[in-house]
């Protein structure tokens, strides 16, 4: 039996002070035709064998990933995660239904989260990493907020590269602080004029390297301009691996640096949960969003971790907090750290070069195909390819032929005129094989 403490007198009080009528006009933003009118039409009750039979029949209509060749990527891509990943965070000691938003004392915890944050420092060449966001997006909108407190400004340029999904997340958190952003139109070639956005009045300049369409950026010029102007530059990535090839944003003078982490023993697991990178020079430290975990000895000088700084309003005055995120899924942060310690600074590196080999590899044999062409001059692990049709009914041909081909650009930009734009990513996980079988079906459905 459901327990309700809520009266009737109580709803209508609460409604009274908010203003509104009735329930349903809460959900006034919801279009009219997505609200359902009645309770979905489900059985009251199965035996749990025919439940299971039922959805194994439901899950048996997706192409699994790693069933077929694969070659999706913009933004989540597939890696090998070694088993001992996995078997490490399910530890007991590891793996708990709890994310540790009070690891003060968890030293298990704490250590994992200090290491981490040193590897992500390393990985971008910055001086000082939090103990992750949610994903890459948030963590993108969490740094144009953290630059609007360092500036005091208020308006932030968004690059035409910066991934479309990342891009409406920057936006729906500046639209509610009522904070400005530009928008770049959609930028194939990396050729955008991003300089001349650049005043006094700007906060921060948002770029992506590699950028949407895979181009590699050179963020020297920007940050410079930036930096004349007082404002910051944040550089993005969505695949962490190309770390391993590219001179890093911190070497390239940026400011903050923000990135998805998922490709480092995270899975693909249906667009999440992920784990966001948030790492900055340390003169903005105190205005960075989530927490950090310090290194420091106890009382009898032994070596011992503790949360050092985090300045949520869940532990500091509501007025004074940076931000209300908190870190991801820990789990997401363990594996990540897991993965890296198994690799090391030379796995890593060997990683990045059989990735860029690989894609470099199925651009030379999709450009070979009749009508295809391949649009970058420079690029890591993914690659736009022009094709001579709508590459969405390309790549529902491919998947036709147990070829999963990559993300049309239309599904990600559907009113940017690119409907014969593909993205293409290929891994370590991709074989010769797979990539013939991709450049031999691509000529068969042009």
């Amino acid at each position: 039996m459901r327990y309700l403490p809520l009266t009737d007198t109580d709803r209508e009080d609460m409604l009274a002070r908010i203003g509104v009528s009735d329930i349903d006009a809460l959900f006034s933003d919801v279009p009219a035709g997505k609200l359902l009118k009645a309770p979905v039409d489900l059985p009251r009750a199965k035996g749990e064998l025919e439940v299971e039979r039922i959805l194994g029949r439901m899950s048996a209509k997706n192409m699994a990933a790693g069933s077929v060749p694969f070659f999706v990527g913009a933004g989540a891509y597939k890696h090998h995660v070694p088993a001992t990943v996995d078997h490490l965070i399910q530890r007991s000691e590891f793996l708990t239904s709890y994310t540790p938003y009070q690891p003060e004392i968890a030293q298990g915890t704490l250590q994992y989260l200090f290491e981490f944050q040193t590897q992500v420092a390393a990985l971008t060449g910055m001086e000082v990493a939090n103990a992750s966001m949610y994903d890459g997006s948030t963590g993108t909108a969490e740094a144009v907020l953290m630059a609007h407190r360092v500036t005091k400004r208020r308006k932030a340029v968004l690059s035409g590269g910066l991934h479309p999904h990342y891009t409406a997340v920057v936006n729906t958190l500046s639209e509610m602080a009522n904070d400005e952003t530009v928008v770049l139109k959609p930028d194939v070639s990396a050729s955008e004029d991003i300089l001349s956005q650049i005043d006094d009045s700007v906060s921060c300049v948002v770029v992506q390297s590699p950028d949407v369409f895979g181009n590699l950026r050179d963020l020297k010029p920007i940050a410079e301009k930036a930096h004349a102007h007082g404002a910051l530059l944040i550089a993005v990535f969505t695949e962490v691996v190309s770390l391993g090839a590219v001179t890093p944003p911190g070497a390239q003078d940026a400011d903050i640096v923000v990135g998805e982490g998922q490709s480092i023993g995270n899975a693909l697991n249906f667009g999440g949960p992920y784990v966001g990178l948030f790492a900055a020079k340390s003169k903005y430290i105190r205005q960075m969003p989530g927490r950090l975990c310090g290194e420091t000895v106890d009382s009898q000088g032994q070596r011992g971790f503790v949360l050092t700084l985090s300045t949520r309003e869940q532990h500091i005055r509501r007025d004074k907090a940076t931000s209300n995120i908190c870190t991801n899924s820990g789990l997401c942060v363990l594996a990540f750290t897991i993965h890296m310690t198994l690799l090391g600074q030379a796995g890593f590196t060997r990683l990045a070069e059989v990735n860029h080999a690989n894609a470099v590899k199925l651009a030379g044999m999709l450009a070979g195909v009749t009508g295809v062409s391949v649009l970058n001059e420079s690029f890591f692990n993914e690659f736009t390819v022009k094709l001579p049709k709508p590459a969405a009914e390309v790549v529902e041909a491919l998947a036709q032929k147990g070829i999963l081909a990559g993300v049309p650009v239309s599904r990600l930009m559907p009113d940017a005129g690119l409907d014969d734009l593909l993205l293409v990513a290929s891994t370590e996980v991709n074989t010769d094989d797979d990539r013939a079988a991709f450049a031999k079906a691509l000529a068969e459905v042009l």
